[in-house]
């Protein structure tokens, strides 16, 4: 056995492409290597902006060897009248590299044919790698693409060189005119190169210690966040850390240097979240804050070698960043001199979508609707949340969102406590756009997710009305985002609302005039198939069972919080013995009703007369179903789902005996129909809770 690696040199590689690289790569080679039948230990991979490497531990020199089947020609065509081989039989014999003799007839469902075993594999492992590096590089997709030179080939940046190593052997083959060799090429300017490569095994050792690599994009992350927190500590001050900035700055670099830089204690006048917009937007650095987290006049920026004169470097960041601030104190001051009056103004001659009509029309259609939400769950808030609903989106027209857009919404919860407005609305101007995306938190407050609501209730109906539907991976309105946000808020929040109610509502905030591509009922009714969907997905990706969210669903989902723990209950009615039996007997009920009722243009009341009964199980049946009755509704008030499960535990006997015992399509209409309208109202009870058909298997 030895190792084997693969380093893939190229320009530059943007920030955003170097992780996926390493997952893809890492996927794609242990694909290649098990369908080729190579053993090995493991197989790593790691990614900086000017490499891409592939390590794989202990492999097999030689191919696994495996003995197959392989079938042939239908036996009646593979000999002709005189018991010769047929072209047919002499192709198979051929292609597989086999003897005649080798050959034999093997029975299966369609007929004799001819097969025969051989061994695959056994192949030297050297030999088989070159295909595998090509093919490995080749699979490797991007988001964009480029050419470069006179090459027929694209690849995400230029390819600069090719290391590839067995052990010391070279596996030799070549990609875009480059030969693979054994040279590596190290940090532009702290370990240039070429350096020589031995074996696989040497070259981390060459990589870290004459390249001057981090080769790790953790090592590197990790590397900038110890050093950081070092800095920060030596100034009584933390590091505002943000995940995806960090991963972005670890993927800049290939030999990160922490550093902190200072800037001017006046510009502490602007708020926090200008100033961290600031350095993390356009500089790619971190804020430090003190322990109640007030900012400190330094941030952390990150180098890419160690500079000859830290102090000149030092200035240099300073320099830029304070250009940066200047024009937000600028833009802060500016916007402090306007009222929201003058913002509301302009945002009649804003643009909203199309025939939607502009961002003034959509904030005053979340002013009407963010009070008839807050009707709905907390009546006292109503007139703030009309007041949040038409300040929400003023702030897209102010100076500082107009050049730091990610600020949006934020802004306008700070510039609002500036004017005096009530703490309910600002914090709900703040918090308006969360959640953001299936990671992002939901609002921390009822208001902000009440306008939040609004907003995206808004947006849905718009694109809807307009047959703006998303297909496929299509969604240039993020529409599923929007009604996910509506979901996660409605379940952190308990709150006990009828979701399509509320796109009612907002749909008739629009204008009449409005030219719409669907009408009302059409509209609610795909917006309901989309929403039910939105669901099914966040319940699934919960780790429930599919069927057992499917048959939820179909009971209902307008209320999503009393879905929420039917989806609960049942998952864990599923886990009961008999279960399976149940929902068999139970859909049998339904399907009766269908069969019997619908589908004949019966109507079926559910109405049933006890005395009229003649079979003793169904009165038994009867009886236990208005027995039932009175503390079934009383647990279905309270949503408590599991004692409603449990219910339906009790009366499975009895439907099993009914079954056994009473024949539900007699010849007497009367007794008939009393048997299906009995059947009728157990179904009814039934499908309040689930649909029992999603549930079989």
């Amino acid at each position: 056995m030895a190792d084997f690696i693969l380093e893939i040199g190229i320009e530059e590689m943007p920030a955003r492409f170097v992780p996926r690289l390493g997952i893809d790569i890492k996927k794609i080679f242990s694909t290649l290597l098990e369908e080729s039948m190579i053993d090995n230990s493991s197989v790593e991979t790691f990614a900086t902006p000017r490499r891409l490497t592939i390590f794989v531990k202990d492999m097999e020199p030689v191919q696994r060897k495996v003995e197959e089947e392989v079938s042939g020609p239908p036996a009646r065509i593979a000999y002709d009248a005189d018991g010769n081989p047929t072209k047919a039989l002499e192709g198979f014999i051929k292609s597989q590299g086999i003897a005649l003799e080798d050959v034999y007839t093997l029975e299966t469902a369609k007929g004799d044919y001819l097969a025969a075993k051989k061994t695959v594999g056994g192949g030297d492992t050297i030999s088989i790698l070159p295909e595998l590096c090509v093919t490995a590089i080749k699979k490797l997709s991007f988001p964009k693409k480029m050419k470069w030179g006179n090459l027929d080939f694209a690849f995400g940046r230029p390819l600069r060189w090719l290391l590839c190593l067995f052990g010391s052997d070279i596996v030799e083959f070549e990609m875009a005119g480059l030969p693979s060799g054994r040279l590596t090429y190290g940090h532009r300017v702290m370990g240039a190169g070429p350096w020589e490569v031995a074996t696989a095994d040497d070259y981390f050792a060459v990589v870290k210690d004459k390249s001057s690599i981090i080769i790790s994009p953790e090592a590197r992350a990790e590397h900038v966040r110890n050093e950081g927190n070092k800095l920060a500590a030596e100034l009584s001050g933390s590091v505002v850390w943000k995940d995806s900035l960090l991963e972005e700055v670890s993927n800049l670099v290939e030999l990160p240097v922490p550093i902190i830089g200072n800037f001017d204690e006046s510009f502490l006048e602007l708020p926090k979240e200008v100033l961290l917009t600031s350095m993390e937007s356009h500089q790619k650095c971190f804020g430090i804050q003190k322990e109640d987290g007030e900012l400190l006049p330094h941030f952390l920026c990150t180098l890419n070698l160690v500079p000859k004169d830290m102090e000149l470097v030092r200035k240099g960041w300073e320099k830029v960043l304070r250009a940066r601030l200047e024009d937000g104190r600028f833009f802060w001051k500016n916007d402090l001199k306007t009222d929201f009056d003058t913002w509301l103004a302009k945002l009649d001659n804003v643009v909203f979508l199309g025939p939607l009509g502009s961002m003034g029309d959509k904030s005053r259609r979340m002013e009407r609707l963010a009070a008839l939400i807050a009707g709905k769950t907390d009546a006292s808030l109503q007139t703030e949340m009309a007041r949040a609903g038409r300040l929400a989106k003023a702030d897209l027209v102010s100076e500082m969102v107009n050049e730091f857009d990610k600020l949006q919404g934020k802004m306008g919860g700070i510039y609002a406590s500036k004017c005096g407005e009530d703490d309910v609305v600002c914090k709900a101007l703040y918090e308006q756009y969360l959640p953001a995306g299936p990671e992002s938190p939901v609002p921390s407050t009822l208001g902000g997710v009440i306008v939040s609501m609004s907003d995206k209730a808004d947006t849905l109906v718009g694109c809807f009305g307009l047959n703006k539907i998303p297909t496929g991976a299509n969604d240039t309105y993020a529409l599923r985002r929007a009604a996910l946000g509506i979901v996660r808020m409605i379940i952190k929040y308990d709150l006990r609302v009828d979701i399509l109610e509320i796109m009612e509502m907002a749909f008739d905030g629009y204008s009449k005039d409005i030219k719409w591509k669907l009408e009302k009922s059409e509209l609610l009714e795909k917006l309901g198939e989309f929403i039910s969907n939105r669901l099914r997905a966040y319940f699934t990706g919960k780790g429930f069972e599919t069927r057992v969210v499917d048959a939820a669903l179909g009971a209902g989902y307008r209320d999503v919080t009393a879905l929420t723990s039917r989806i609960e209950a049942l998952a864990e009615f599923a886990k009961t013995e008999g279960f399976e039996q149940a929902v068999l007997t139970f859909k049998r009920a339904s399907n009766i009703i269908k069969k019997q009722g619908s589908e004949q243009g019966v109507s079926l009341t559910g109405g049933f007369e006890v005395d009229k009964l003649e079979e003793t199980q169904e009165k038994d049946l009867a009886v236990k179903l208005d027995e039932t009755a009175a503390r079934f509704e009383e647990l279905w008030e309270n949503d408590e789902f599991t004692k409603l499960f449990a219910i339906l535990g009790e009366l499975r006997s009895y439907v099993d005996d009914f079954f056994d015992n009473v024949m539900v399509i007699c010849e007497d209409k009367g007794l008939r129909m009393n048997r299906l309208n009995l059947l009728k109202a157990l179904v009814d009870r039934l499908s309040r809770l689930a649909d029992f058909g999603a549930l079989q298997v």
